[in-house]
């Protein structure tokens, strides 16, 4: 067996990577610029690459982890994928999606719900926002250069899941026997709202940071720079403002349920992670 790893530049596919090669599990990252060992060119959007992870792989590919890619047509673009690697025997797919997605909504929503139709083996994992966006492009630059994290989430609280928790259910869900055949929210072990993040930010890394409350506007050209389709920031601009509605106030234990080991709190993610803000 092989697990074929796509969105190889993204948050969650390093990570689960680890796990893997960790675990002795043969796999291959996808991406659209491979290089070096274990890694296979891969375009969502170029149907000349669908063979060539196939082509790669040194036992069969049985099951695939799906990171939607950053366009307007998502669903048509997996969807082809997804048809293409069943032909070639491909039993199980994992779809990350994200908590304010439901099945047959917009985005990887649709996809979601393809799955549920199609006789395949899937799972789905829905993480809340990452923990590790702070470390990553504009938000990470921001709390460098200006001591600061601007959002539209006002007072709103968030259970802020780490990168790792994503990819430890996600094993679980390429890795396990029995499918699940389901999805999973994938939450954090506490509710914490932007300011209190910045403020265990600043404790962590002795400077001040601050929460930077700015309007959809500011929000929309943030998400455009960092590479989101026009679909897609609209649409995260509008879950922000539900944010500061207390859409994401929510708590659970499928971390540990899918794991067997409770999720990682924002404490010891900013420890792990102060060279990054320094």
């Amino acid at each position: 067996m092989t697990i074929l790893v796509t969105g190889g530049k993204g948050t969650t596919a390093k990570p689960l990577a680890e796990v893997l090669k960790k675990n002795n599990i043969p796999f291959l990252v996808a991406s659209r610029s491979s290089s070096g060992q274990g890694q296979v060119r891969f375009d969502w959007c170029d149907e000349s690459t669908y063979e060539l992870p196939f082509q790669a792989a040194t036992d069969p590919i049985t099951a695939i982890y799906m990171v939607a890619p950053k366009v307007p047509d998502v669903f048509e673009r997996m969807k082809a994928f997804i048809d293409f690697a069943r032909g070639k025997g491909v039993k199980r797919f994992v779809l990350l999606s994200a908590t304010p997605v439901p099945m047959g909504g917009p985005m990887y929503g649709k996809v979601h719900e393809y799955l549920t139709q199609i006789g395949v083996e899937y799972g789905v994992v829905r993480p809340t926002w990452f923990m590790d966006n702070l470390i990553m492009d504009v938000f990470n630059k921001e709390i460098i250069d200006k001591g600061q994290i601007s959002s539209g989430a006002k007072n709103g609280k968030l259970p802020w899941v780490s990168a790792e928790d994503i990819a430890a259910v996600a094993y679980r869900l390429l890795t396990d026997e029995k499918p699940h055949n389901t999805d999973y929210t994938v939450r954090g072990p506490e509710l914490l709202t932007y300011d209190q993040v910045a403020e265990i930010i600043s404790k962590e890394i002795g400077k001040p940071v601050k929460h930077n409350s700015i309007s959809d506007e500011e929000l929309y050209q943030r998400f455009t720079e960092m590479g989101t389709s026009e679909e897609e920031g609209q649409i995260l601009v509008m879950l922000e403002g539900q944010i500061a509605q207390g859409s994401e106030e929510q708590m659970d234990e499928n971390v540990l349920k899918v794991t067997g080991r409770p999720p990682k709190r924002f404490a010891t993610f900013a420890a792990e992670n102060r060279h990054n803000w320094l």
